[in-house]
């Protein structure tokens, strides 16, 4: 296995309306070197851009309602979530989801990423609730690589360093031999979406899984060494308030839409994380760059 540094970069809160490239660039100024990769989260990026919907207002239709206490307490509670082998903590979670704030989010599921992702059990195509407050869930970017050039761009402009950006998310990706697959859309080139039955077979088969590159600057990498950088950082970042809404509501000690923006502002944030590896040089000599091994 390669071996990584990583450094975790604490930030405050990215509430919606944060200038995210800003706060990068404050964030890395002098902690790069060229050929570093530097790893956001999506979430936080989605956050800062308002690309975010609160289920409060959403009205989910009594067919969603039962859609909701079917496919969740039932079909995921007492069949898919042990066959995942699910801890006895979120099994427990899932048998009681609740109707009402649960229906809210199917609906925005099925708005926003379609029937056959809206039957997992959550992060339903990259939507995701966990460190966002009251009934507020994040969506997935729609333009993630025009964001990865971007600030890849403002760091090389603006601090004079030449890295590699990525934009990844927590969510799994599995592994069999060469072949990477997911449940979640939008992924970088090379990994393959099935919507829910990808994390099924994934665990129920206990292949390896690794957090997702959403977006990387530069292909410079194949696709597991990216899978790699992105759990590393992830383990790097940590899960700020919870990796659940259920474990943020429990750390709070609130219902489960009663979490605020000020109690998130009391957690540390870790959106960045650079990851570094070892110098060497090309074959014509002239160039330094970096071997991630």
């Amino acid at each position: 296995m390669r071996k990584y540094k990583t450094l975790a970069i604490t930030t405050r809160y990215w509430r919606p309306g944060t200038d995210y490239v800003e706060e990068i660039i404050k964030a890395l100024d002098g902690k790069l070197s060229d050929g570093d990769f530097v790893v956001i989260s999506e979430k936080a990026i989605s956050t800062a851009s308002n690309n975010i919907i609160d289920e409060g207002e959403v009205k989910p239709s009594l067919m969603i309602k039962i859609f909701a206490w079917f496919w969740m307490r039932i079909v995921w509670g007492y069949f898919l979530g042990p066959l995942c082998m699910f801890r006895r903590r979120l099994i427990e979670n899932i048998r009681k989801y609740p109707l009402e704030e649960g229906g809210r989010h199917k609906q925005v599921a099925l708005q926003h990423v379609g029937f056959l992702q809206s039957l997992m059990f959550g992060s339903e195509g990259g939507i995701d609730g966990s460190n966002l407050p009251y009934s507020y869930v994040s969506l997935p970017l729609k333009n993630a690589d025009e964001i990865a050039h971007k600030i890849r761009e403002q760091i090389r402009l603006r601090l004079k360093k030449k890295v590699f950006v990525m934009i990844s998310d927590t969510d799994k990706t599995f592994s069999l031999g060469n072949f990477h697959f997911t449940h979640r859309k939008k992924t970088m080139e090379g990994i393959h979406s099935y919507t829910f039955t990808a994390y099924v077979v994934g665990r129920l088969f206990k292949l390896r899984r690794r957090a997702t590159p959403i977006a990387i600057s530069e292909h410079v990498i194949s696709v597991d060494e990216a899978l790699e950088i992105a759990d590393v950082a992830n383990r790097a970042r940590g899960f700020g308030a919870g990796s659940t809404v259920w474990g943020m509501a429990e750390k709070f000690k609130v219902g489960l839409t009663e979490v605020s923006w000020e109690m998130l502002e009391t957690v540390k944030h870790k959106p960045i994380v650079v990851v570094k590896g070892k110098r060497w040089k090309n074959e014509s000599g002239n160039k330094t760059i970096r071997c991630l091994l």
